[in-house]
């Protein structure tokens, strides 16, 4: 005769894997809710930015947030300055972003001016010569993350992740560059068509709640199942 604490046939090492497993599933679900707050709030900051008219750069980066927002910069020799190329892709295409630093008079701060996108089918590149010739510019600010850690090694100038601090060395910089990159909205070589500036698009996709959805329910739908084979185990022994 079974002693009566012992519950004999009940599942121990079942319920041992299923502890962990819930916790997996329930951690997920909790980490989407949570990025579906940070994202919901990451897109009504960008419309409410979007929606601001373009001010001097000096005041837009003393703003609470100077994300997304856009800025006018006077950056000298803009047109004709060095540039390091970052692989990118646009619309589908494959290609090159121009990448220039900029010391904006008065900032004392080296920014990292996306000049815009090249296609790959196109060779050619702005000329590059020394110019002190002012060039007032309509930019969008946007921070900066440093590349993964499989992001390729940049070869020469060509980079395939935006590393500002590896970035504004190739380029000669003397000051450590800003957390934010300055993509130009209106293209600075305006004789040269085959360069399209353009921001990335500020129209995020938000699936996180669909996520979170998915983890809780693969939760819940794995509690069941281990619920009824349970009552069907213990129905059996009895």
């Amino acid at each position: 005769m079974a002693e009566a604490g012992a519950r004999p046939g009940f599942p121990w090492l079942l319920t041992v894997l299923l502890i962990p497993a819930l916790g997996l599933l329930i951690g997920l679900g909790v980490w989407q809710s949570q990025r579906l707050a940070w994202k919901t709030d990451l897109i009504a900051r960008a419309e409410a930015a979007a929606a601001q008219p373009p001010a001097l750069l000096a005041d837009v980066l003393a703003s609470p947030d100077p994300e997304f927002r856009r800025a006018l910069v006077l950056c000298r020799g803009l047109p004709t300055a060095p540039f390091v190329e970052l692989r990118s892709i646009q619309d589908g295409a494959p290609g090159f972003r121009l990448i220039s630093a900029c010391m904006p008079e008065g900032l004392g701060q080296t920014f990292l001016v996306d000049r815009g996108f090249v296609p790959e089918s196109v060779s050619d590149r702005p000329r590059v010569a020394p110019s002190t010739l002012p060039l007032s510019l309509t930019v969008e600010l946007r921070r900066t993350p440093p590349p993964g850690a499989m992001t390729p090694a940049p070869e020469g100038t060509r980079f395939y992740g935006r590393d500002n601090a590896a970035m504004a060395r190739a380029l000669g910089a003397t000051t450590p560059p800003s957390e934010f990159t300055l993509f130009a909205l209106v293209s600075p070589n305006p004789e040269w068509e085959a360069l399209v500036a353009s921001a990335p698009p500020a129209a995020f996709s938000n699936n996180h709640l669909g996520y979170a959805l998915t983890w809780f329910g693969l939760a819940l739908a794995l509690a069941g199942v281990y619920v009824a084979l349970l009552i069907r185990r213990l129905r059996g022994r009895a």
